[in-house]
C-alpha cells in the first residue's frame, strides 16, 4: 500500500517545459553534446547594480521576514514603475509581490475561480495557465488562434466564448511562446466586449513587456480601457527583462480586494518573497533601463539572425515575433516523412524526439502551448549555440525522406 495522492493531483500534469528541459539536461549529463533552448530565461548575469544592492541588503541585515505582499521600498518601486511605463496609477494595497509572476498568477486563479467557473485561454499559450485553472475547480475554455489571426484573439472570438459561467480571461502579450503582441485597436475591442461584464476577470501577463521588436509602445488593457481597471490584474516580474529568473520576483497590480485576498493566500503558503530579492528587485525598477536595452538588442539581433537561417529550410514555417525570445515553428510539412532509419515522423512529438536524439538540440513541443504541429525554441543563447541549432535543423530536415 502507499499514500494514496488527492483526486485534484488527477486534474494536472507536470510542466511540459520543465520535463523538455530535464530531458536535455539528462541527455547533455550522459555525455552527448545537446543545446537545450528548452529554458525560458535570458542567457545573461543579472546587472551588476542588482547584484550589489542584493549584496548590500545581506551587509545591512535584510535577512528577516517581511511584509507578506512586499516590503514597502519594492511595493513603492512596483508603483512607480507601472505609473512610468504604463500610465497607471495604483495604491499601494493594490499592489503584490509574490515569489515570481507565475504564483501572482496562481494566487489570483485561486481566489476568483470557483469549481465550475470558466476561464477562456487563448492558445497557443503559456503552458501552466490550464492546468492552475483546472487545480481551482475550473474549466479551461481554449480558444485556438493560428498563424492566420497572428496567433492572437480577436474580440469577436472572445465575446463567442463568453457564456453566465465565464469568470477570467487570460491574457499574455508578448505571447509565450508565439511573441504576439496586441495593438490598441484589439484591445480597444476587447474593451467594448468586457463594458457590461465587471465579474469577468482578466489577468494580463505582461512579463515579457520590455523584450520587443516593433517601434510602436507596448500597451496593455488597463492602460488603454481605464474603465476596465477594476477588472484588471495586471501581473509582470523583474525575471525576463532583468536577467533574474533565478530570484524568483513578480508582482500584479488590480483591484484591493483581489489583491488582498491573494495576500490572505500567499499567506498561509510561502508567506513573504526572499527578502535580499526584493531589496535586488527594487534596484532593477528604480536604477534605468540601459542594460534592459542592450539585453533587448541582443536579442533583436540574434531573432533576426537565427530566422533567416530557419527560413531556408524546407518545411518548416517560422513566425516572426514581436517580442519574447522564443521562435514558434511549424512542422507540418516535416510529418509523413520519415528519418534515414526509416523512423515515420507521425506526430510533432517524433520530430521533438528526433531533434533531441539525432541531432542534439532540445526544444519543446507545441502541444504543451495548446497547439500542434509545432515546436518551441528560445533565442537566448550564443550566436555561437544558435549557428550550430541552425546548422543541426538544417542537416536533419535535409536528410528526411
Amino acid at each position: 500500500m502507499s499514500v494514496p495522492l488527492s483526486a485534484r493531483m488527477g486534474r494536472i500534469k507536470a510542466s511540459p517545459t520543465a520535463q523538455a528541459m530535464a530531458r536535455a539536461a539528462a541527455r547533455k549529463a550522459d555525455g552527448h553534446p545537446v543545446i537545450s533552448l528548452t529554458t525560458g530565461e535570458p542567457d545573461f548575469d543579472t546587472p551588476v547594480h542588482i547584484q550589489d544592492a542584493a549584496i548590500a541588503a545581506i551587509r545591512g541585515g535584510d535577512t528577516r521576514y517581511t511584509a507578506i505582499d512586499g516590503t514597502p521600498a519594492l511595493k513603492r518601486a512596483v508603483q512607480a514603475k507601472y505609473l512610468r511605463d504604463n500610465g497607471l496609477d495604483y495604491s499601494l494595497d493594490q499592489i503584490i509581490v509574490s515569489t515570481g509572476a507565475k504564483q501572482v498568477i496562481f494566487n489570483a486563479i485561486l481566489a476568483s475561480i470557483s469549481t465550475g467557473d470558466e476561464v477562456i485561454i487563448p492558445t497557443p499559450s503559456w503552458v501552466s495557465y490550464p492546468d492552475m485553472v483546472s487545480l481551482a475547480g475550473g474549466i479551461p475554455v481554449m480558444l485556438e488562434c493560428g498563424p492566420e489571426d497572428g496567433f492572437k484573439p480577436a474580440a469577436a472570438r472572445i465575446a463567442a466564448k463568453i457564456t453566465p459561467r465565464t469568470r477570467a480571461i487570460m491574457l499574455n502579450a508578448p505571447s509565450n511562446p508565439t511573441g504576439a503582441m496586441f495593438s490598441k485597436t484589439e484591445l480597444e475591442e476587447l474593451g467594448e466586449v468586457l463594458t457590461g461584464r465587471p465579474d469577468i476577470l482578466v489577468i494580463t501577463d505582461d512579463i515579457y513587456e520590455h523584450i520587443r521588436y516593433t517601434d510602436g509602445p507596448f500597451l496593455t488593457l488597463a492602460q488603454v480601457c481605464p474603465a476596465l481597471k477594476e477588472q484588471v490584474l495586471t501581473v509582470n516580474g523583474v525575471s525576463k527583462s532583468y536577467a533574474m529568473t533565478g530570484w524568483r520576483i513578480g508582482f500584479g497590480a488590480g483591484p484591493a480586494h483581489l489583491i488582498n485576498a491573494m495576500k490572505i493566500l500567499q499567506s498561509q503558503s510561502t508567506t513573504n518573497p526572499n527578502s535580499i530579492a526584493q531589496a535586488a528587485a527594487a534596484a532593477a525598477l528604480d536604477g534605468g533601463m540601459e542594460t534592459v536595452e542592450a539585453q533587448r538588442q541582443a536579442f533583436h539581433r540574434r531573432r533576426d539572425r537565427l530566422v533567416g537561417q530557419l527560413q531556408k529550410i524546407d518545411g518548416l514555417d517560422v513566425f516572426v515575433p514581436d517580442g519574447a525570445f522564443y521562435l514558434f515553428i511549424g512542422i507540418k510539412d516535416l510529418l509523413g516523412r520519415h528519418t534515414p532509419t526509416g523512423i515515420p515522423l507521425t506526430t510533432e512529438a517524433d520530430w521533438v524526439d528526433h531533434l533531441l536524439v539525432e541531432g542534439n538540440v532540445g526544444v519543446v513541443g507545441g502541444a504543451g502551448f495548446g497547439t500542434s504541429p509545432y515546436f518551441r525554441l528560445s533565442f537566448a543563447a550564443s550566436d555561437e549555440d544558435l549557428d550550430r541549432v541552425a546548422e543541426r535543423i538544417a542537416s536533419l530536415v535535409d536528410a528526411l525522406t
